[in-house]
C-alpha cells in the first residue's frame, strides 16, 4: 500500500521541492543533516548516502504559525527557540559522537495556558530522495510494545540505505505523563512511512499545565549505512546501534543495597513461612505462589529455587535446610510409565483443576520439560547423584519428543500420545520457538556429563532450527537467554560462525524486550524500572523469576565468552543490565514497597506485605502491581545475586562487592586482583563491605593507569568508582 496520512503526504510534497531554505547544515559521517523552518513546523532532514530522506518534526504548531526566535550555534549542534499561540518551544539538536552517524534532538515546551492534546502526529516520516518519484520502501523490524523501550528498528530497503534505530528517551517525558496522567506505553510506533513518537492524548481534565516546562521529545536516531544481508546481520546492527545510543543516554544513578542482610530475611521466610510450602504424598513441596494450595506441586518450581540455593550454599558454605527438604521430594516427579520427569507431582495429578489447558493431567507446556532437565543436568555436573539419575533417565523421552516435533515445539502437547494440545502462542505466530535453544543446552549438559557424541549431534540439530526466526525467536526471556548460552557453547566447541551468530540473534531478541527508561510517574515513583526485562513478548509487566534467570544466564554467557572475541557492544549492554538488575531487584520484595502500590486483587494465592518473597509482576506506574501473586519460584533472586557480586576474601573481615560482572579473582596475603567486564567508557561501583564492627584496614586500589580514591560511607563501607574493562589491584595493611 502506498496510502499515506495527510501529514505524511504533506511532508513528501514539501521535501520534494528543490533548494529549501535551511537554517543549519551539518555533515555527519556520510549523512547530511539540515534544519528547516517551514509552515507550522520545525524540521530536521537527514539525507542518507543513497538519497533516502528521514524527516523529523521536533516542533509543531497545530493550525497556527511557528515564530522563529533566538538561534544559538554550537560546535556540536544548534539551539532554536520558537513561539506559537499555545506556548514556547526550545529545541536542541546535538551530534553526540563525531565518529558515529548519530543525532539527538530534545524539545522542551512551556504552555501559556493549560493545553489539551487530543491528537499529535508522529515525528518521523521517511520519504524518497529529493526530485525522485520512485517509492521508498523499508521494513519495520521492531516497535515499542507496551512500556518497553520507546524504539523502532528499521531497514531502509529501497533504495538500499542501511538501517536506523529511532530511540525515544522516555525518562525525559515523565513530567508530561505525570501531569496528564497518561502512560508512556505504545507511544513509539506507526506504519510505514509515518513513524516515531506520537504524544499520548491527554484526558479532558488533565491538560499540560501552564508555565511548567515539560519535555515533549528526547530522540536519538542512529544510522548504519550498510544493508544487512540476513537476520544475523540485522541482529548485529541492532545490538551495535543500541549500544551507540546507550553510551550517550542519560542513565539513572544506582544505589548499594545490603543483599547479605536481605538474603537472610528471604531464607528465613522461605524455610518457615507456611504459605511457601504444601504437604502431599508424604513430603513437603514448595508452592508456586504463596498460599497457593490448589495447584499440585510442580517440578520446575522446586528446581527453580534449589539451583540458586546451591549457588548460595557454595558461596556461604553453611548448611541450608531448605535444600534437603526440596531434594527429598524430587524423585516422586519421575514417571516410570513415561520414563521421564513430569511437570506436576504424579501422585496428586488428579487434583488439577482443568480450568486451563495446561492444568490437565499429562499436558506438558514444552519449556516446562526442558527447564527442570537443565537444572537437573547442572546438579549432575556438580556431582549430585540424585540429579544425575533423574537427568539421564529422562533424556530418552526428551529426545523422542524433539524428533517427533522435528525440533519445532508447540505450546502444549499430551505426554502420552504426543498429540498437540495447543500449537501456537497466537494464530500465525508459531509455538515456543526458543525451546530449541533450551533443548540444545540440555543436550550439551548431557554431552559434558557422558561424552556421548549423540547428545552433541542433537544440540546441533536443534540449534539450526533457530535460523529464520529473526526477531520472533523470543518466547520467554530466560529460555532465550539460555539459548544464547547454548549457541556460544556450540561455537566454542565447533568454531562454526553460524552458532556465534545465533547467539547474537538470541541476545538481540533479549534486548528488544527491555525497558530502557525510568518510569517515574504514579506508583512507579517508589521503585526503579531502568533496564527491566519483560518475561514474554506481550507481557504487560516485568517479572522477578525470569529476570533472575536471565541475570544468571548472562553471567554465564560472559564466562563462556571469556576467551572469545565477542561483540564489544554486547559486553557493554550485558554488564549494564547486570548492574541495573542488582539495583532494581530489591523492589520485587513487598517490604521494600509502599503497601498502596500492591493490589488486593491477586490471581493466585495471596500477597503477604511483610514476607521477603518476591512478587511476580511490576506494572506501568499507573497500575498496581502484585496482581499475579507472590512467586515462591522467584525466591532465588537474592541467592543468585550474592555469589556473583560479593567476593568473600579468605581470612578477612570484609568482602568485595562490585555491581558489574567480574572475573579472575586472585587472592594473596593482603592483596587481590580481578578483572571488571564491560566498556571502559562506563562506570560501576565497588565497595569494601564490612562484615564485623571493627574498623577496616587501609586500602590501596589501583588500575594499570592510576590509583583510585575511595570514600568512607555512613554505613562504614568504603566505596570506589571503577570503569569497565579494567584490571583492579587491591592491597591492604
Amino acid at each position: 500500500m502506498n496510502a499515506r496520512s495527510p501529514w505524511a503526504a504533506a511532508v513528501k510534497n514539501l521535501f520534494h521541492e528543490q533548494d529549501l531554505p535551511a537554517i543549519f547544515k551539518q555533515a555527519v559521517c556520510d549523512y547530511m543533516v539540515t534544519v528547516h523552518h517551514l509552515n507550522n513546523s520545525l524540521w530536521i532532514a537527514v539525507t542518507c548516502p543513497e538519497g533516502t530522506q528521514v524527516i523529523l518534526r521536533p516542533a509543531y504548531a497545530p493550525n497556527d504559525h511557528l515564530q522563529m526566535g533566538k538561534i544559538v550555534r554550537h560546535k556540536d549542534g544548534i539551539d532554536i527557540d520558537l513561539s506559537t499561540g499555545i506556548g514556547h518551544y526550545s529545541v536542541k539538536l546535538r551530534f553526540p559522537d563525531k565518529d558515529k552517524a548519530l543525532i539527538r534532538y530534545t524539545t522542551n515546551f512551556k504552555a501559556k495556558a493549560p493545553v489539551l492534546i487530543p491528537f499529535w502526529p508522529r515525528d518521523m516520516v521517511i520519504t524518497e530522495p529529493a526530485g525522485n518519484n520512485l517509492a521508498v520502501n523499508g521494513t519495520i523490524h521492531l516497535s515499542q510494545v507496551g512500556t518497553r523501550t520507546g524504539l523502532q528498528y528499521i531497514s531502509l530497503d529501497q533504495p538500499g540505505s542501511g538501517t536506523l534505530l529511532y530511540f525515544q528517551n522516555l525518562t525525559a517525558l515523565n513530567d508530561y505523563a505525570q501531569a496528564t496522567e497518561t502512560s508512556l506505553g505504545n507511544i513509539v510506533g506507526g506504519t510505514w512511512p509515518e513513524l516515531g513518537l506520537a504524544l499520548p492524548p491527554t484526558l479532558k481534565d488533565k491538560p499540560i499545565p501552564a508555565n511548567q516546562e515539560v519535555v515533549l521529545s528526547d530522540a536519538f536516531i542512529a544510522f548504519n549505512p550498510n544493508n544487512p544481508k540476513d537476520e544475523m546481520e540485522l541482529a548485529k546492527h541492532f545490538i551495535d546501534l543500541l549500544a551507540d545510543v546507550y553510551i550517550h543516554l542519560p542513565k539513572p544513578a544506582t544505589e548499594y543495597y545490603s543483599w547479605p542482610d536481605m538474603v537472610n530475611k528471604g531464607l528465613h521466610d522461605l524455610e518457615f513461612s507456611h504459605g511457601c510450602w504444601s504437604h502431599g504424598a508424604e513430603q513437603d513441596y514448595l508452592n508456586a505462589y504463596v498460599a497457593d494450595y490448589q495447584t499440585p506441586p510442580e517440578l520446575m518450581v522446586q528446581l527453580a529455587v534449589l539451583l540458586p540455593l546451591t549457588d548460595y550454599y557454595d558461596w556461604c558454605e553453611t548448611e541450608l535446610p531448605a535444600i534437603k527438604k526440596i531434594q527429598n521430594g524430587l524423585d516422586a516427579f519421575y514417571s516410570k510409565k513415561l520414563k521421564t520427569v513430569v511437570r506436576f507431582l504424579p501422585a496428586l495429578a488428579d487434583e488439577l483443576s482443568g480450568d486451563e489447558e495446561q492444568l490437565k493431567p499429562n499436558v506438558m507446556d514444552s519449556w516446562y520439560l526442558h527447564h527442570p532437565l537443565l537444572n537437573l543436568g547442572r546438579l549432575a555436573i556438580r556431582g549430585d547423584k540424585q540429579g544425575k539419575k533423574l537427568f539421564l533417565d529422562s533424556l530418552g523421552f526428551t529426545i523422542r519428543v524433539a524428533r517427533h516435533f522435528n525440533y519445532e515445539w508447540p505450546v502444549l502437547y499430551n505426554m502420552e500420545t504426543l498429540e498437540v494440545v495447543k500449537a501456537e502462542t497466537q494464530p500465525g505466530k508459531g509455538g515456543e520457538k526458543d525451546v530449541a535453544g533450551l533443548y540444545a543446552l540440555v543436550m550439551l549438559h548431557a554431552w559434558q556429563l557422558t561424552k556421548e557424541k549423540k547428545y552433541l549431534t542433537e544440540a546441533k540439530k536443534a540449534a539450526k532450527t533457530l535460523r529464520g526466526k529473526g526477531f520472533e525467536l523470543f518466547y520467554q526471556a530466560n529460555n532465550t537467554a539460555f539459548s544464547a548460552n547454548a549457541m556460544l557453547w556450540l561455537y566454542k566447541e565447533i568454531k562454526d560462525q553460524l552458532y556465534l551468530d545465533l547467539a547474537y540473534l538470541c541476545l538481540a531478541n533479549i534486548f528488544k524486550n527491555i525497558q530502557l527508561w525510568e518510569c517515574n510517574y504514579g506508583y512507579a515513583k517508589a521503585y526503579p524500572t531502568f533496564f527491566a526485562m519483560f518475561p514474554l513478548n506481550d507481557a504487560p509487566y516485568t517479572a522477578a523469576y525470569e529476570e533472575q534467570e536471565v541475570f544468571a544466564a548472562l553471567h554465564n554467557f560472559l564466562l563462556y565468552a571469556e576467551d572469545e572475541n565477542i561483540m564489544p557492544s554486547l559486553s557493554l549492554l550485558i554488564s549494564e543490565f547486570l548492574k541495573y538488575i542488582v539495583n532494581r531487584a530489591p523492589y520485587y520484595y513487598p517490604p521494600n514497597l509502599p503497601k498502596e502500590m500492591l493490589s488486593d486483587d491477586v490471581k493466585t494465592g495471596q500477597v503477604d506485605h511483610k514476607l521477603w518473597i518476591a512478587i511476580e509482576d511490576i506494572h506501568d506506574g499507573w497500575e498496581q502491581s502484585g496482581t499475579v501473586g507472590q512467586e515462591v519460584y522467584g525466591a532465588g533472586v537474592a541467592f543468585g545475586i550474592i555469589p556473583r557480586h560479593f567476593y568473600k576474601v579468605p581470612n578477612e573481615d570484609f568482602m568485595i562487592y562490585v555491581d558489574y560482572p567480574t572475573a579472575n579473582f586472585k587472592h594473596r596475603k593482603n592483596g587481590l586482583t580481578f578483572n571488571v567486564k564491560g566498556d571502559p567508557r562506563l562506570s560501576c561501583r565497588m565497595l569494601v563491605v564490612k562484615k564485623v564492627k571493627k574498623e577496616l584496614p587501609v586500602f590501596s586500589v589501583k588500575t594499570k593507569a592510576a590509583e583510585l580514591k575511595g570514600k568512607r560511607r555512613k554505613d562504614g563501607h568504603i566505596e570506589f568508582t571503577l570503569n569497565g574493562d579494567q584490571q583492579i589491584k587491591i592491597n591492604w595493611e
